[in-house]
């Protein structure tokens, strides 16, 4: 597998992963994260890739995950506020954002969060209470649950990861 910047070719694909994530999330216990809102919209994945926030993940020149990635120093205002816990360290970070795979390759969430982790070795994660999926993942790569933060999309809290090169 490989990741690369996403490009405005890629938008149709990458909205097909995102549907076929909503419907694979609410068969597994977590219809409430993405799918009332229809999550993520396609302004945001257009704003995204225009930043270049937007990644892939390809699997023999075939685009098979997607995900949301930037790095810096407070880049992400909800994750200032952080409620019963603390974050690990105060420094420079990477976030991850709206990961998703179309369910053909295993180990794209793996390869993406650990590809992620190779850019700045500092990387801070949040996902909905219900989506066992992701807090299994981010278990499996090593991520320490640091507290609760809240995102502005919707009122549901979110559990909070981070994991750091120490």
């Amino acid at each position: 597998m490989e990741i690369r910047h996403s490009t405005e070719k890629d938008f149709n694909r990458i909205m097909e992963i995102y549907e076929y994530a909503r419907d694979f999330m609410a068969k597994h216990g977590n219809p409430n994260q993405w799918g009332p809102t229809n999550w993520p919209p396609e302004e945001l994945i257009h704003s995204d890739i225009a930043a270049g926030c937007s990644y892939v993940c390809t699997h023999e020149n075939r685009i098979v995950g997607t995900f949301f990635f930037q790095q810096g120093k407070d880049i992400e205002p909800t994750y200032h506020t952080i409620e019963d816990g603390a974050w690990l360290a105060d420094s420079a970070y990477g976030v991850i954002h709206r990961l998703a795979g179309d369910g053909t390759v295993n180990g794209i969430g793996y390869f993406c969060i650990e590809w992620a982790f190779k850019q700045c070795g500092h990387l801070r994660v949040d996902t909905h209470g219900d989506n066992q999926v992701m807090q299994n993942l981010l278990n499996k790569c090593g991520f320490v649950h640091c507290g609760t933060i809240y995102v502005i999309e919707d009122d549901y809290p979110r559990l909070a990861y981070e994991k750091i090169d120490i």
